[in-house]
């Protein structure tokens, strides 16, 4: 701990409003100039000129807060860091704790799973399935936890679509952990067809909430970024559907090849249908982003 930052860091603030956006800077520049103090400290500097380099480094703060008329010709009022920094929204603690929760969740199911899978661990298929569902279950709330939060660029997502990519995630996360089972040898080949099923499904609806998803960006980010063009999905959404339309049949059809596949010829011509499946899919999306625009008055 370094004392020399917090009376430095007090003088830069010297004469600025204190709003709750202005505090919540201070404070996040408080900890990044302790660590930036501590690197300059441990290469030999003396604290004091460790905290007074680190302050030197951080520049105008004026200029980041962009809250004076002389401020704006260095940094500009549009400039997008300055407005990424003016409208910075700090994670909530219980995400903070969730998402870890989440993550170890998924870490450790993920682990034992492939450990029992493997042998290492005497586990039967009972217990190593209900592991990665663990570990799928962490995953998709980890996506539709972080979803469902408000950031600094973007809108937080409705409930019910943050639950739609939920599902879409633990549905994929699954189908790959069955496919995990089948590949290490303690599942039947015949469990490649819940693993096909469940990425399958991952993909298409995946496909249709990309389809269907509106504009999150918030006012300001539309705003600074107005001179970028829009990709096709966005001038004509009703290209985007389309594509959600065609990307479930190609799957539905993939599936259905899969499950014929797996019970005549093997089910190590599966993946060969996959792939072909994720192929034809990848072909119609780049003609469909790519393509030309639909002409004038049609």
């Amino acid at each position: 701990m370094n004392p020399d930052i917090h009376r430095l860091l007090d003088e830069a603030f010297q004469g600025i409003e204190m709003t709750p956006d202005a505090q919540d800077l201070k404070e996040e520049m408080r900890a990044n100039l302790m660590a930036r103090a501590d690197e300059l400290a441990a290469a030999g500097a003396t604290p004091d000129d460790a905290a007074r380099q680190a302050i030197a480094e951080l520049g105008d703060v004026r200029a980041l807060l962009d809250e004076t008329p002389d401020a704006a010709p260095q940094r500009g009022a549009d400039d997008y860091a300055s407005l990424v920094l003016r409208h910075h929204v700090r994670p909530k603690p219980g995400f903070v704790v969730r998402a870890v929760v989440w993550s170890i969740a998924a870490v450790v199911g993920i682990t034992l799973g492939i450990l029992g899978a493997t042998g290492v661990l005497p586990l039967s298929l009972g217990p190593q399935i209900a592991l990665f569902g663990l570990a799928s279950t962490g995953i998709a709330l980890l996506v539709g936890d972080s979803l469902s939060q408000e950031t600094t660029t973007n809108h937080p997502l409705p409930q019910n679509r943050a639950a739609g990519y939920f599902l879409a995630t633990l549905l994929g996360a699954y189908g790959l952990g069955f496919a995990a089972l089948v590949a290490f040898g303690t599942m039947p080949v015949w469990g490649v067809v819940f693993a096909a099923l469940g990425v399958i499904a991952s993909i298409v609806l995946f496909s249709f909430l990309g389809a269907t998803q509106t504009n999150r960006h918030k006012a300001w980010t539309r705003e600074a970024l107005r001179n970028e063009p829009p990709n096709r999905f966005e001038r004509e959404p009703e290209t985007a559907a389309r594509f959600g339309v065609y990307t479930a049949a190609i799957w539905l059809v993939t599936f259905a090849v899969i499950a014929v596949l797996v019970f005549t010829v093997g089910w190590w011509w599966a993946p060969v249908a996959f792939v072909a499946g994720f192929a034809l899919m990848m072909l119609v999306l780049a003609r469909m982003l790519f393509t030309s625009d639909k002409p004038a008055g049609r």
